[in-house]
C-alpha cells in the first residue's frame, strides 16, 4: 500500500503505524540543492506532540536519508527517508483486532486487502504517516523559499473556536471529557508568479492538483479557495476581484479567488482552508459490530490519541502544498524562469 501524487516530483509514502519503520521516496528532485538540516528538524518538531493536549506517544521523528543527499545536497537521483518506530504499543488494538472503530479506515481496508492490512494504530492510514510527508514536504519549502516563495498555515477555528489562544484552546481540550473536535487550517502561498499551473489549468488545473493531494492527509474532509463557500452566497458583484495596476504590475483590489482562476495561478496570494474531521479515535464508549460473530458491540478504544488532531497539522498542510507547488514549478515549461535549469531536471 503506497501512497504515490506528483508528476515531475514524485512522492511515495510507505510504512504503517506500528511497523519497524515508516518513510518516503521523492524522485525527481532538482540536483544541487542545499538542504538545512536544523531547519528541517525544526520544521518537523512542529508536527510532533508537545504538551499534555496532544498524543502521549513519544517519537523523536529523526529522517535518516538513505540515498539522494550527499554533503547537504540533492544529488539527483531518488531521495530515501526513513523514521524508525521506537514508541510503539500495538497491544492496544489486540482487544478489538475484529472490531471496526467508528470513522476510520478499519472496515474499508479489511474489504479492499481481503483482511491483510496492518491496522495496528491505523496502519498505513495513520496520521503517523505524516511525519515523512513532512521531511519530504520540509525539503521542497527549502528549495522554494531560495526562489522567494514562502508557505504559511495556521488555525483559525478549533471545535467552532475561533479566538485561537492558548488558554482559550486548553479549556476546550479539557472539556471535551473523553471526546474529540476538529478544526480548520488555513494556508497561503506568497511570491507565485503570474500564469503557473498544473498542465493547461481548467478542470485539471492548480486547484484539482493542491485538492487531491490535501485530501489525501488523513481525516481532511474539505477543502475551499478564496472566499470559498462563503462566497457561494455572495452576489458576483460582490465576489469578483476588480483588476487594477499597482506599482506597475497588474493586481486584484481583493483576493476572493484565493489566486487561482481557471485553475491558473494570477500572482495574488494562493489561499485555501483544509477541514479536518474530529480524532475519530475517542475514549467514548461507541457502536459498533464483530466482524467474525456479525454482531453487535459495544467499543472503547485504547491506547494514546490527539483530542484534536488539527493542533499538529500547519506543518503537514504547509509540507504537501510545497510539494504540489514544487512539481508543478518544476514540470512547467517556464522552469527556467523559475530558477530550474534544463539539466537540473533528472531524465
Amino acid at each position: 500500500m503506497s501512497s504515490v501524487f506528483g508528476n515531475n516530483i514524485k512522492v511515495s509514502i510507505f510504512g504503517e503505524s506500528h511497523g519497524t519503520a515508516i518513510g518516503a521516496v521523492i524522485d525527481g528532485l532538482p540536483a544541487g540543492e542545499e538542504i538545512d538540516g536544523d531547519e528541517l528538524a525544526a520544521f518537523m518538531a512542529r508536527r510532533a506532540p508537545g504538551n499534555a493536549l496532544t498524543t502521549p506517544r513519544k517519537e523523536s521523528d529523526t529522517p535518516e536519508f538513505m540515498s539522494g543527499i550527499y554533503k547537504g545536497k540533492t544529488t539527483g537521483a531518488p531521495v530515501c527517508v526513513i523514521i524508525g518506530n521506537t514508541n510503539v504499543r500495538s497491544e492496544d488494538y489486540k482487544k478489538i483486532n475484529n472490531i471496526p472503530r467508528p470513522g476510520h479506515a478499519d472496515y474499508t481496508a479489511r474489504i479492499k486487502y481481503s483482511g491483510n492490512a496492518d491496522m495496528r494504530g491505523g496502519g498505513h492510514f495513520s496520521g503517523r504517516l505524516t511525519a515523512p510527508l513532512c521531511a519530504a514536504g520540509g525539503i521542497a519549502l527549502q528549495v522554494l523559499k531560495r526562489r522567494g516563495i514562502i508557505i504559511n498555515a495556521h488555525i483559525v477555528s478549533i471545535g467552532g473556536l475561533e479566538n485561537i489562544t492558548e488558554e482559550n484552546v486548553k479549556k476546550l481540550i479539557e472539556s471535551l471529557d473523553g471526546d474529540s473536535v476538529g478544526g480548520i487550517i488555513e494556508c497561503s502561498a506568497v511570491g507565485l508568479p503570474a500564469g503557473l499551473s498544473a498542465g493547461a489549468g481548467g478542470i485539471f488545473g492548480l486547484e484539482s492538483a493542491l485538492s487531491a493531494a490535501i485530501f489525501g492527509i488523513p481525516a481532511v474532509k474539505g477543502v475551499e479557495f478564496g472566499s470559498g463557500f462563503e462566497g457561494s452566497r455572495k452576489k458576483g458583484s460582490e465576489n469578483n476581484d476588480a483588476f487594477v495596476i499597482k506599482d506597475g504590475s497588474v493586481v486584484t483590489a481583493t483576493n476572493n479567488h484565493g489566486g487561482l482562476l481557471g485553475g491558473i495561478t494570477t500572482g495574488m496570494p494562493l489561499v485555501f482552508r483544509a477541514a479536518f474531521k474530529p480524532t475519530p479515535s475517542i475514549a467514548l464508549e461507541q457502536d459498533s459490530i464483530d466482524l467474525v460473530t456479525l454482531e453487535s458491540v459495544k467499543l472503547k478504544i485504547e491506547g494514546r490519541h490527539d483530542p484534536c488532531i488539527v493542533m499538529r497539522a500547519a506543518p503537514v498542510v504547509e509540507a504537501v502544498t510545497a510539494l504540489v507547488l514544487l512539481d508543478t514549478m518544476h514540470g512547467s515549461p517556464e522552469r527556467k524562469q523559475y530558477g530550474f535549469t534544463t539539466n537540473q531536471k533528472r531524465n
